[in-house]
């Protein structure tokens, strides 16, 4: 009786940790590890007081042993880093899973059934702990707490219904108490395979640059220069030609950097040069992974990019950076204006160096989002960093403008959060004096790591979400526009004069940049001198200011035919609603 008390507590203890951690392992690092080796401890434990009824209670105690040296490992070894204990976690589940694989060998009927289902459960989360293309502290807590719970809640079905050897003239136990937990290791099994369907979209999904990012041995140290051109076919139009390229560009501090983009035309352009746009895309990530180049066209679609087919239909030629550190070796300059801009117009020079392909001296602007910024930058930069680029207008959708405020205003929102492990990894990453661990709170450094090393995308971007709306973390230790990080936010805000005619759309109803912030910064650079045409676009969020069904689109395209057109436009600034 004893013993069956000590089992059936064990079996609580283990589902009471199992259920923790699967659904609170955010605390920290060091939280986690306690919480794993912890599992793996009453595991062990477990594994000893059902040793003694076990049909090989050898392997009983082997395999309770090894859950107590596991759980040591993790404690000894593994605490560093979130992979150090995946692999320790996921070498322990799959040894436990084939100790009980052969434990079911020897054993019949419906607990043979059992203990090979769980054996063959615990073994495929093993496997995916190993395995997981985007690991991360969620992915990790699920797939040892499902574990853990599922052992957990078997102790504790043994032990209520565990009963004394049968006396003559006693009925045998009920089968159905038997089968039953043949049910919940069916269960598992069940939830193992969910899982492992998950990581094979996931695996999918997941892009990584090939050996065309890599920078060849000499770079030129002039930027804008051509080094490298191939077809782009990845689900492009027949009636259009399209390339990927790499070029030399500089960083904000003036060093040499390659940066990668796309060129697309149209088969059927008219002969001769042809207009430019510029297209500076909003926000993807800041991993090497996020580089739109990467994605197949039908990702760069009309929703992504405005009017996408409208513009190839009209002979124009479409260039898009990808940024430095997006495709091409890091750091990315998200919302660091000189790095973004000096992308954008470095990637118009090396798009005239395609052969076969004339384009024009003049070129527009469009950007949207992280892009916005990027387009107010190169319209700043322009006239003295790149003037043979040709900029003759500059439209900033949505754009991400006054950073201060807009940190300010959305840093308790999910887009709040999960932006500011962009900010925070590329802002440490490129400015000596802004350091990580003084804004990120300890027990959140480890999840604004991982949301860093994702892309903001579907179905990547569904572990970064997720995450974010578990945890609920506070990401800050302290104010983020105090100190160098405050300052390098005012930095790169844009507030230098753009010669070219500015654009500047936005949404009435965008839940990220939001209108009364727009609104304010566009009223500041009108008072500064900066002619400014406000447009603003009634029920249209963050997004669907894009789609094709946006009124911004066929005024967008007139806009820059106007531009190419060289036509005049207003000496101030002009607000209008659509």
């Amino acid at each position: 009786m004893t013993l069956r008390w000590l089992r059936l507590l064990l079996g609580a203890a283990c589902t009471a940790l199992g259920v923790v951690l699967t659904l609170r392992p955010f605390t920290s690092l060091a939280v986690l590890v306690s919480l794993v080796a912890a599992s793996f401890f009453v595991t062990g434990a477990g594994e000893l007081t059902s040793s003694g009824r076990a049909e090989t209670p050898r392997l009983a105690v082997a395999g309770g042993v090894g859950w107590l040296a596991a759980g040591v490992l993790v404690l000894v070894w593994a605490g560093s880093t979130i992979h150090a204990l995946a692999i320790v976690a996921g070498i322990s589940l799959v040894l436990g899973g084939l100790a009980r694989l052969m434990a079911a060998a020897r054993t019949l009927g419906a607990d043979r059934a059992s203990a090979g289902l769980t054996g063959l459960a615990s073994i495929v989360f093993g496997a995916l702990a190993l395995s997981w293309p985007d690991l991360t502290v969620l992915v990790l807590a699920l797939l040892i707490g499902a574990r853990t719970v599922i052992f957990g809640l078997q102790e504790i079905a043994a032990a209520l219904w565990q009963r004394p050897r049968r006396r003559p003239g006693r009925w045998p136990p009920r089968r159905w108490r038997r089968w039953l937990r043949v049910a919940g290791a069916a269960g598992s099994v069940a939830l193992a395979l969910l899982l492992l369907v998950v990581s094979a979209v996931l695996h999918r999904a997941t892009t990584s640059p090939d050996a065309f990012y890599s920078a060849p041995s000499r770079v030129p140290a002039h930027p804008g220069v051509l080094l490298r051109s191939e077809p782009y076919t990845a689900g492009i139009p027949d009636d259009w030609r399209a390339w990927r390229i790499l070029y030399t560009t500089t960083r904000a501090s003036d060093v040499p950097a390659v940066a990668s983009g796309l060129v697309i035309v149209s088969k059927n352009a008219p002969p001769g040069p042809r207009p430019v746009i510029a297209w500076a895309h909003g926000t993807t990530g800041v991993a090497r992974g996020c580089a739109p180049s990467l994605l197949s066209s039908s990702r760069l679609n009309n929703d992504i990019i405005p009017g996408l087919d409208r513009l190839i239909g009209r002979g124009w030629v479409l260039v898009a950076t990808d940024y430095i550190g997006l495709g091409t070796a890091g750091p990315h300059p998200y919302l660091i204006g000189q790095g973004e801009a000096r992308s954008v117009l470095d990637s118009v020079r090396a798009a005239r160096e395609l052969p076969h392909l004339k384009l024009e001296h003049e070129t527009v602007i469009w950007g949207h989002s992280q892009g916005g910024h990027a387009a107010l930058w190169a319209g700043m930069l322009a006239p003295t960093y790149a003037p043979d680029v040709g900029v003759v207008g500059v439209a900033a959708l949505s754009p991400a403008s006054d950073l201060t405020a807009l940190v300010e205003e959305i840093r308790h929102t999910l887009y709040g959060r999960v932006l500011a492990a962009y900010i925070l990894t590329a802002y440490s990453e490129t400015y000596s004096d802004v350091s990580f661990d003084h804004y990120v709170r300890p027990a959140a450094r480890v999840l604004v790591r991982e949301a860093a090393k994702r892309c903001l995308d579907i179905p990547e971007a569904i572990p970064s979400v997720a995450t974010t709306l578990i945890s609920r973390q506070k990401i800050y230790a302290v104010d983020p526009l105090a100190g160098a990080l405050g300052r390098r936010l005012a930095e790169n805000t844009p507030r230098g004069p753009i010669n070219a005619p500015l654009l500047i759309a936005q949404g009435t109803t965008d839940p990220l940049v939001l209108p009364g912030l727009q609104r304010t910064y566009v009223n500041r650079r009108c008072h500064a001198g900066q002619r400014v045409e406000y447009v603003t676009y009634r029920n249209r969020d963050h997004l669907s200011i894009l789609w094709s069904s946006s009124p911004l689109v066929p005024f967008l395209l007139a806009w820059s035919t106007a531009r190419f057109a060289e036509r005049p436009v207003e000496n101030r600034c002009t607000t209008a609603q659509r």
